[in-house]
């Protein structure tokens, strides 16, 4: 329950106006959520609440670093997590059924009674999204020591086995072809 609270703002107390909070996002934040693709994260997230009369503007501001996976090598690499957020927080009268029909990600709706928002998911998925879709060795680093030189040469060999069957089946047809243009009479 502290831990639910610590992601919620009371903003019926707000004035209206620009209000900031800062989170720090760590591994603990994910326990028991839905399984990731990186591991020791340290976040910070900048939120601004610009608070009007019946909606709020929220930009959450990510940064921080995360261990991944590298796509090319398999090895572990620490990544910088970056990315800028928006959301459009209305209040209605019925916002489950707004929720439902609203196709643009970034509106939200919640009840013109509620007086928290709950911050969980969208940290959740901020700090995710901001994990690149590409997780590779700099290119300094490629091929250098800390890259896992087995699934490298694993890769290099497949990839000229794999260019090698390429070249062959681009000509197979052809063939035919070329044996019906030497001997115009013979039928194929």
């Amino acid at each position: 329950m502290a831990k639910r609270k610590a992601y919620e703002i009371a903003f019926v107390g707000l004035k209206p106006g620009i209000h900031e909070f800062t989170y720090e996002i760590d591994d603990k934040f994910f326990a028991g959520l839905e399984t990731r693709e990186f591991s020791n994260c340290f976040a910070k997230v900048k939120l601004s609440l610009d608070k009007k009369s019946s909606f709020m503007m929220l930009r959450f501001e990510v940064g921080g670093k995360a261990d991944v996976l590298c796509d090319r090598c398999s090895n572990s690499i620490t990544i910088d997590l970056w990315d800028e957020f928006n959301m459009l927080v209305k209040m209605v009268e019925n916002p489950e059924q707004m929720n439902e029909q609203e196709e643009d990600p970034d509106v939200f709706y919640i009840s013109k009674t509620e007086s928290h928002l709950h911050l969980n998911n969208w940290l959740f998925e901020f700090v995710s999204l901001s994990v690149p879709a590409q997780k590779t060795c700099s290119p300094e680093a490629f091929g250098g020591p800390g890259c896992n030189k087995e699934v490298l040469d694993m890769l290099k060999k497949m990839e000229t086995t794999d260019s090698e069957a390429t070249a062959n089946d681009i000509w197979k047809g052809l063939e035919q072809f070329r044996k019906s243009e030497q001997d115009p009479n013979k039928e194929n």
